[in-house]
């Protein structure tokens, strides 16, 4: 069965399972004895120390009210039939392309959809962390306290890229959890988790921390804690606790090939999704930084290929043109070591370090390049993202078209096999690329006869554009024009 990544889904939120605490009884075996001729026990050496699980009831009892269940409605349209192209047989290599780029037919009535999550409350007047997918798209959000007391929350704002959301309910005195740091997080120690998998309400689970720092395939600027704590649908947005009680993240993702648990889940590093809330919170937007280069791990060949003495660092496979990379002189085959002092031993270090800076600021590269080091300063940009974080859906924000994309990689646009393009990153609900059967991963080459290259070009040529227009679309391996009401 194919492998796949599956996000708490819109019903997500939250961890914590209570282990018993006992002693770890010692096998004391019996033997003969020769001398004697009866049974002795033999005692265990002196050295093997009494295990004793630990007990998470405490911790339980102090911070699980500050845990909440996170209720969410959204307005959903539910598709017509597929309509049948006449005249063309499914067979035909013909049919799918069409079908593919299908403009939907007319939808029926909205209807009213409903997800589960969890979250935490970590400001006594309602600030509430949770995942951005708990939330999203989201119609009305409701926040359910341990006294069964229940709020409207506001969606102050999201940040899909990191999957962290700041919810806030009026009310005051609330409970709050105590935040602690990933960074002191170490790979074999107890963590606890609390949320509402398959909506049963404050169910705690347990486990240990399996490793630190893992880069999955939709999380370029996370950094994720893996455990092996149980995490289901609906525990999505809880926080995940150390022994101390603190929170060191929020459950965020699980690795399942049947949907469910199966001893792979992933932590938001609370490091992170305390300075995503803090940026939401006073400047209502999320800024990253970005020295426009494509990286990738060093393996062992690698690192004998390039003279490294062993498989650190992140291998710069390109640079964009214009970059702030380029300008400081970075070229595709360096190796960066270090960023302002701090080791980079795999590539995720340097994407999440350099997400961290602020734009305009400096930052220090150590590259080996040609058998030796030298350091480089770079300029740090900003990520340009034209949706980063929102209070809701806002087709506004992203134009009359209703996208948000960003230019391609010199990579990208080698294997798309074009000089430019926009790669379509985020479509808004029944927007006008939206109602035109666009989708997230689509590459638009041009509008009507004008390629392409840069978000700036087309939201310039959209805002100059009469009510219809044609965008040149590609999609795997097919490219066809799609008319767009722009209305």
């Amino acid at each position: 069965m194919k492998q796949n990544w599956i996000a708490g889904a819109l019903a997500g939120a939250g961890l914590t399972a209570v282990l018993a605490g006992g002693a770890l009884s010692i096998y004391q075996p019996l033997m003969n004895s020769a001398h004697a001729g009866t049974a002795a026990a033999i005692s265990p050496p002196a050295s093997v120390a009494m295990q004793v699980l630990p007990d998470f009831s405490s911790l339980v009892d102090r911070y699980g009210a500050a845990v909440v269940n996170v209720s969410v409605t959204q307005m959903q349209k539910t598709a017509a039939a597929e309509p049948q192209f006449r005249g063309i047989d499914p067979g035909d290599p013909f049919y799918e392309f069409f079908r593919r780029f299908q403009i939907p037919a007319p939808q029926q009535e909205e209807a009213p959809a409903h997800g589960l999550g969890s979250g935490f409350i970590v400001s006594a007047d309602g600030l509430i962390l949770t995942n951005a997918h708990v939330v999203m798209n989201a119609s009305e959000v409701t926040v359910k306290l341990t006294d069964k007391r229940e709020f409207k929350a506001k969606v102050v704002g999201s940040d899909p890229q990191t999957d962290v959301a700041v919810l806030r309910i009026e009310a005051a005195n609330l409970p709050t959890v105590k935040l602690g740091s990933a960074d002191d997080v170490r790979a074999g120690e107890w963590v606890v988790a609390i949320g509402a998998p398959f909506g049963f309400e404050n169910s705690v689970s347990a486990g240990i921390v399996s490793a630190k720092g893992r880069a999955l395939p939709d999380g370029t600027y996370v950094p994720f804690i893996q455990t092996d704590v149980a995490v289901n649908p609906g525990n999505s947005g809880g926080p995940l606790f150390n022994l101390k009680g603190e929170v060191i993240g929020i459950n965020s993702q699980i690795y399942s090939r049947t949907g469910g648990y199966q001893g792979l889940s992933f932590a938001i590093p609370i490091d992170l999704a305390t300075k995503v809330q803090q940026q939401i919170v006073k400047e209502g937007k999320v800024t990253r930084g970005r020295i426009g280069v494509t990286v990738q791990e060093v393996s062992q060949s690698l690192a004998d290929s390039f003279g490294l003495k062993k498989p650190d660092g992140a291998l710069v496979s390109s640079v964009e043109k214009d970059s702030p990379a380029q300008k400081a002189g970075i070229e595709a085959g360096d190796v960066i070591l270090k960023i302002d002092g701090k080791d980079v031993g795999r590539s995720i270090d340097l994407s999440s370090r350099v997400a961290d800076l602020k734009p305009g600021a400096k930052a220090k590269l150590e590259v080996w390049r040609k058998g030796g080091t030298r350091e480089i300063t770079v300029t740090v940009g900003e990520l340009k993202t034209q949706k980063v974080a929102a209070s809701s859906p806002d087709g506004a924000s992203q134009g009359r078209l209703g996208v948000a994309v960003r230019s391609l990689t010199p990579d990208e646009r080698k294997q798309v096999g074009v000089p430019g393009g926009l790669l379509v990153e985020d479509v808004t609900p029944n927007g006008a690329a939206a109602r035109a059967g666009m989708q997230p991963g689509d590459v638009i080459i041009a509008f009507n006869s004008t390629p392409l290259s840069s978000a700036d070009q087309l939201k310039t040529i959209i805002s100059k554009s009469g009510k219809h227009g044609a965008l040149l679309v590609r999609r795997d391996d097919a490219q066809i024009y799609v008319p767009v009401d722009l209305g």
